[in-house]
């Protein structure tokens, strides 16, 4: 359980010993916290305050500071705040939460935001990404796609306000892809949007008139042919070998339901999708299964939720694990470089194991390096 932060007080103990241009033993590192505390989203923010006091202590260092402050999910409160912790001598802040309390921010120069956000476009300067973004994953779904030499794959997105996101990724990603869709998430018409994906009226088709010519022939074997016949529901091949389904959730049941309508079975076809944090309402859908998809190392989730679970009697989510890990990058970066330079420590290349996975940092980007999974007979199995 304590593997990776006995690796990370390794690490620390050879960059304080290593790098004259750390900070001194008596500076302290000023981190602030833009967080919800007041508002709905007031529990999240309480979440995240725990993560990072469980963090502190892990890591075993007086030299950090935490400010907290409230962005009241709220743009404008989220600014006021920002200013506030630059008063404060805040030069790096973990947050906010919400992309939409972002976008006032570049007005508050010369500090770093580590956003929890997964939305890489239209960000402000100085917001960094934090969150497992589009192309951490799409990098790991061409890994699989590459080392199962799957030779036609499609790609489903809906037309949600994340669509120019994953349109831009695939570009960046030079993910070899066959066609790009994008669907209407109102049943119906995403039902029919699958059909002519698929062929399925011509499939449909093929099969009715397969059954009349064997109904009108003389072979031997008529009555076990059509046996056979009326047990099928479509007759044709389709297009594809592989579907990424870029959806969470009952929106992404939907498809996957709209799929199986369509005669096209993930026993036959590769279904990927997208992040879905071990959602254990997946493991009960045996017929979408085998269901494939990235994210970030369960073992370490699941012991960082029985930690947290036994120290606060309370469930974690996984913007908890981030802060927590947003703790220990921070402190990491702060032993390679003084405090004029630590936010330009996110422009040069450097990588940091946490428990989500590993932080690949680069050009004021972070993207992770993370692992796949799938999800077949009801059990989640990893496969690399």
């Amino acid at each position: 359980m304590f593997k990776i932060f006995k690796i990370l007080i390794v690490t620390i103990l050879f960059f304080i010993s290593s790098y004259s241009t750390g900070y001194s033993n008596s500076e302290k590192i000023k981190i602030g916290l833009l967080i919800p505390l007041t508002g709905e989203h007031k529990n999240l923010g309480q979440i995240i305050v725990k993560s990072v006091k469980m963090a502190l202590n892990d890591i075993g260092t007086d030299r950090i500071e935490i400010y907290p402050k409230d962005t009241n999910a709220n743009p404008n409160k989220a600014l006021q705040s920002a200013i506030e912790l630059k008063n404060s001598g805040v030069k790096i802040i973990i947050g906010p939460v919400f992309f939409k309390s972002l976008i006032y921010l570049e007005d508050v120069s010369d500090i770093i935001f580590l956003s929890f956000t997964n939305k890489t476009l239209d960000l402000p300067q100085n917001v960094i990404s934090t969150g497992i973004n589009s192309l951490s994953q799409i990098n790991t779904i061409q890994k699989f796609i590459k080392l199962n030499e799957i030779k036609k794959t499609i790609f489903l997105t809906p037309d949600l306000d994340y669509q120019n996101e994953i349109k831009e990724t695939i570009k960046k990603s030079k993910i070899k892809i066959s066609k790009h869709y994008t669907y209407n998430t109102e049943p119906t018409k995403l039902t029919k949007q699958i059909e002519k994906i698929t062929n399925y009226k011509r499939r449909k088709q093929n099969l009715i008139d397969e059954i009349n010519r064997v109904e009108k022939s003389d072979l031997p074997d008529k009555e076990k042919q059509l046996e056979k016949l009326k047990k099928r529901y479509t007759i044709g091949r389709v297009k594809f070998d592989s579907v990424i389904i870029s959806d969470f959730e009952e929106s992404l049941k939907s498809v996957i339901t709209s799929l199986l309508y369509a005669d096209i079975s993930p026993k036959k076809k590769y279904f990927i999708t997208f992040n879905q944090w071990f959602d254990e309402s997946l493991l009960n859908e045996r017929s979408t299964q085998p269901l494939y998809y990235p994210s970030i190392n369960k073992k370490n989730l699941d012991d960082f939720k029985r930690k947290f679970n036994n120290q606060y009697d309370e469930e974690p989510n996984h913007i908890a694990l981030l802060s927590y890990d947003l703790i220990g990058l921070i402190y990491y970066l702060s032993l390679k470089h003084n405090e004029a330079n630590l936010n330009d420590s996110f422009k040069k290349k450097n990588t940091f194991k946490g428990k989500i996975g590993i932080f690949e940092i680069q050009n004021n980007k972070i993207h992770h390096k993370l692992n796949f999974y799938k999800i077949d007979d009801g059990v989640i199995k990893k496969i690399f």
